[in-house]
């Protein structure tokens, strides 16, 4: 195995703003700590968290990598002490509290998964960001079972694709929005059984007409601001909305009359301040549940696009955007 060299490229950013503050760096290569490992990335997703730390919106948790990229793939090449799961030569995706766009990223054991066989390093690197959060509050917060009704928002986004195909095969009725023709075509070939383009009508209604009345059991949002009125409307009895955004805004006015009637639940969470142990049970989870169907087909990883390290400004342009379907990854050497 080829020694591992003191220095690498990373991608930093100069101030906040817009893609123009990415720019390449050299930087010391990370050593792993107490239960770490260190990845030589092969590849890192690009999320929309990412977007808002550019801009000044979401700084890294304190004691953790500045460097954007909440997720990567790769082979490890050097173990901290008491790692126990992961050894040298391994191929693993991680999910990272930031340190992705570089060549090198430490990644907690816990928060890491081996790449399953026939798997891509570009597809893997856009699994464990979207996978740990669509589980987790549509699963586990969201409580989303066989034969529910499933809504989600910004269906084409990372996000969006995983949590069509994850509640479809759950055996769940699946609504998901879109901004276009083009991209609710793609959700109905993921699972959706209806696809709402929002630039053309009320999702509430369509809500409403394909449920007969009833509404959906369980949404996910990361817009925020009015569609939380909007997705409370939408709600079936005892229906729980989960919340993971705010691109619409994170203050808004809610008519708790409705929710007390309807017995609703309106929760949220995020997942990069959570304790390193929360984020290993997800992993578990993750590992026991979600990747056997991708390894026996049933869930796909679309990949919208891919862009070397060097052009992670492109991706991040790409991405605020909203034209892209599946998920966008930087490739690393």
């Amino acid at each position: 195995m080829t020694t591992t060299p003191q220095t690498m490229t990373v991608i930093a950013t100069q101030g906040k703003g817009g893609p123009e503050v990415l720019v390449a760096e050299t930087r010391p290569v990370p050593v792993p700590g107490v239960g770490q490992v260190l990845i030589k990335v092969a590849a890192a997703g690009v999320n929309r968290p990412d977007v808002l730390q550019r801009k000044g919106l979401y700084p890294a948790p304190k004691g953790h990598s500045e460097l954007l990229g909440l997720e990567a793939s790769g082979v490890v090449v050097a173990v901290g002490e008491g790692v126990s799961r992961c050894k040298p030569g391994d191929r693993v995706m991680a999910l990272l509290n930031g340190g992705g766009y570089a060549e090198f990223a430490v990644a907690d054991e816990v928060a890491t998964l081996a790449v399953p066989d026939g798997l891509s390093m570009v597809e893997a690197a856009a699994i464990p960001e979207t996978f740990f959060t669509v589980w987790h509050n549509v699963f586990e917060r969201g409580g989303l079972v066989k034969g529910d009704w499933f809504l989600v928002h910004g269906g084409t986004s990372g996000i969006g694709v995983t949590a069509i195909q994850l509640a479809a095969a759950t055996g769940a009725r699946v609504i998901a929005t879109a901004g276009s023709a083009k991209k609710c075509e793609a959700c109905l070939a993921l699972g959706a059984v209806r696809a709402v383009d929002y630039t053309q009508e009320d999702f509430v209604e369509a809500v409403k007409s394909e449920t007969q009345g009833r509404g959906v059991d369980v949404i996910l949002d990361m817009v925020g601001g009015d569609y939380v009125d909007r997705n409370i409307r939408s709600l079936a009895d005892d229906g729980r909305l989960v919340n993971i955004g705010y691109q619409s805004g994170s203050k808004v006015t809610v008519d708790m009359m409705r929710v007390m009637l309807k017995r609703l639940t309106l929760t949220g969470s995020t997942l990069r301040i959570r304790p390193t142990e929360v984020k290993g049970a997800i992993a578990r989870a993750v590992e026991a549940r979600a990747l056997p169907l991708i390894a026996k087909g049933r869930v796909k990883i679309p990949i919208d696009s891919t862009y070397p390290l060097a052009q992670a400004g492109e991706a991040h342009a790409r991405m605020e955007g909203s034209q892209h379907i599946g998920k966008i990854v930087l490739t690393v050497g």
